[in-house]
Order: structure tokens, then C-alpha cells, then sequence
């Protein structure tokens, strides 16, 4: 009876066992299955990058940046700058005509526009400066805008301007409209119908 009663209680135990067994790779082939199912876009990485920009055959920009990260696997492919960029802008005889920095910049592919924040920097080589906290660089249509507060120094003639609602820009630099600039600035409304703007 004992060596009977051993039999059956071992047999019960190795069916726990084996259950428990089949129940814990049950859990971890889910598991398995569910990690496969993330999609985990893959990530480019690119050091001391340095890119041009061309049109009609002719050299608009050059970017530099000691990273870039370029993303992929998702519907909107896009790359991050994110330890800074640099970018001179050319005239059409491939002279220095502005330049662009900012601490983090991120390029949306799909919609061929760079956003830009932290430090935003644009010098123009007669020594007019702006400045703001984000930017966007529509490259399609070729502007510059933001809606945050921009603080430009301009030399000739020499005057401030903070313009509480950002501004909108060709990427020249050289037709600029001012949104709400503050009581100080120097303006130019063109007509009394017109919202207070300032262009250069």
C-alpha cells in the first residue's frame, strides 16, 4: 500500500510539474510574440556630417553637425540634429550671404521642413541679428517663421525690434514681416488698414 501511495502522489506531482512547466512556456512564447510585434524603428547615426543644398544647379546652403540621427520604420521618416547644426547660406555667385545655428534641430522628410529650437541664430554678413527660442525652415516654399517672441538687432539703419508673435522671412533674410512688435520698435505700416508690421 505504501509503495502504491508513493506511485500516485509522484505521478499527481510530476503532473503539476509538467503543467507548470507548459504554463510558464506558454507565458514566455506570448511574451516572445508580443516583443516581435513592436515595431522598433531603426536608427542611423552619422558623425561630422556635412550636407549640401542645391538649385538649378546652383548651391544654396551647406549644413554641418556633429550628429545626426536619422530614424526609420514609421510612417514619417525624419532626422534629429541633436548636438547642434550649423548652416551658411549662399548667393547665386556662391557668396556667404547668412548664417543659421541652433543646439537641436529635427528635419521632417515628408514635409521637407527643418524645425529648429534652442538658441536660434541667424547672423546676415552686414552684421543684422536674429534671434528665437524655436523656428521652423520651410524648404519648399522657401521661408523662415515662427510664432515665438524674436529679438533682431539691425545695423542700417540701426535699430531694435522684439517681435512678440515671431515672424516670417524668405530665406534670404532680405523681406522680413514682424508679428506685434513691442512699443520701441521702429516700424513701416504701409497703410493705416494694415496690421503693425515691420519689413526690411
Amino acid at each position: 500500500m505504501i509503495n502504491c501511495f508513493y506511485y500516485k502522489n509522484l505521478n499527481k506531482v510530476a503532473a503539476i510539474l509538467i503543467g507548470c512547466f507548459f504554463i510558464l512556456a506558454c507565458e514566455n512564447d506570448v511574451n516572445e510574440v508580443k516583443d516581435l510585434s513592436k515595431k522598433k524603428p531603426s536608427i542611423e547615426e552619422g558623425k561630422d556630417i556635412v550636407s549640401y543644398m542645391s538649385m538649378g544647379g546652383k548651391m544654396k546652403a551647406k549644413l554641418t553637425a556633429p550628429l545626426l540621427l536619422r530614424y526609420q520604420g514609421d510612417s514619417a521618416l525624419k532626422s534629429e540634429f541633436p548636438q547642434s547644426l550649423y548652416v551658411e547660406f549662399f548667393t547665386e555667385k556662391g557668396i556667404i550671404e547668412s548664417t543659421l545655428s541652433a543646439k537641436y534641430g529635427r528635419y521632417l522628410e515628408n514635409e521637407n521642413k527643418v524645425f529648429l529650437r534652442d538658441s536660434v541664430v541667424i547672423i546676415r554678413t552686414n552684421g543684422d541679428t536674429l534671434e528665437t527660442s524655436e523656428m521652423y525652415w520651410d524648404q519648399t516654399i522657401g521661408k523662415f517663421y515662427t510664432d515665438k517672441p524674436v529679438n533682431v538687432s539691425q545695423r542700417s539703419p540701426r535699430q531694435k525690434i522684439l517681435a512678440r508673435k515671431g515672424f516670417i522671412s524668405n530665406q534670404e533674410l532680405t523681406s522680413i514681416t514682424y508679428y506685434e512688435p513691442s512699443l520701441g520698435s521702429f516700424l513701416i505700416v504701409p497703410d493705416s488698414s494694415s496690421a503693425p508690421t515691420t519689413k526690411q
